[in-house]
């Protein structure tokens, strides 16, 4: 697929992050696989937080970066697994060891924050990329879609009316 931005979203606010985390949930099919990549505090999990409520998950959504994956379910059956790499040293070993593969199932959304300390990932749908802006309180977000259920999302997406 193209890796040219395909939608690009200034979020000058944490609302306005949830605002496109909410969309993006609206506009999911299952399977799915969303990668997302930024600096420390760019917002990665706060996106992960409003896709979860989007799919009406009530769970209380944290980080999971000791953990390394969490997982929550929707009341419709939607399984979104969330992934924190940050602290994976041993890249696509360490990945398979670990059993993860498992998870990227027909039921799930799985969500991985820094994908690129596990190679090995299965291809990715959306690749998000959050950058935080140069005053430094909102942030620069551009989503790729690398599949055709990305495309669709993506124009979905494309359709609202943003910040």
């Amino acid at each position: 697929m193209n890796t040219e931005p395909k939608y690009s979203y200034s979020s000058k606010s944490l609302e306005d992050t949830k605002k496109l985390g909410l969309a993006i949930a609206e506009n999911i099919q299952t399977p799915m696989l969303i990668e997302l990549s930024g600096d420390l505090g760019g917002g990665k999990t706060a996106l992960v937080k409003a896709i979860a409520k989007g799919l009406g998950i009530n769970q209380t959504v944290t980080s999971p970066t000791f953990n390394i994956h969490r997982s929550y379910e929707s009341p419709d059956g939607i399984v979104l697994e969330h992934f924190d790499f940050y602290r994976l040293t041993g890249g696509a070993p360490e990945f398979q060891e670990a059993g993860f593969r498992e998870y990227f199932n027909p039921q799930s959304v799985c969500v991985v924050e820094w994908p690129d300390k596990a190679a090995g990932l299965p291809p990715a749908d959306l690749k998000i990329e959050l950058a935080v802006d140069a005053v430094g309180s909102g942030r620069n977000v551009a989503i790729f879609a690398e599949s055709e259920a990305g495309v669709t999302c993506l124009r979905k997406l494309q359709s609202l009316v943003v910040p």
